[in-house]
């Protein structure tokens, strides 16, 4: 069984639109996309704000290396992550809202918890 949904895309073209929906995300701390793409979203969202609890400068690189936008990297590092420092994962929550007017794809918010 897959570890990951392909969504339709090739890789790089997957990768780049989840490493850009990861980095809206922790800058607005909520969004509105598919049911689909938010349970790929959570998981990377989940290892980037692990990052930054460690705090290290590694971490910050690793972090950056993912992230598109290096303003958020530093959001993250300095604001987000200490708010989850005592918190043992879990850091996002899905609601599901229905399925979309135009092709019915089933809608979710996904936010920081």
């Amino acid at each position: 069984m897959p570890t990951h949904r392909k969504l339709g895309k090739p890789t790089d073209a997957r990768m780049a639109m989840l490493r850009q929906q990861v980095t809206d995300l922790i800058d607005l701390g909520r969004m509105e996309t598919t049911i689909t793409r938010a349970k790929e979203i959570a998981p990377l969202t989940e290892k980037m704000i692990t990052l930054g609890k460690k705090k290290s400068l590694a971490d910050y690189r690793q972090a950056l290396s993912f992230m598109t936008r290096e303003d958020v990297a530093k959001k993250l590092f300095d604001e987000i992550a200490p708010k989850y420092a005592e918190r043992n994962g879990g850091y996002t929550r899905i609601y599901r809202l229905g399925p979309r007017r135009g092709d019915a794809a089933e809608i979710a918010i996904i936010e920081l918890v």
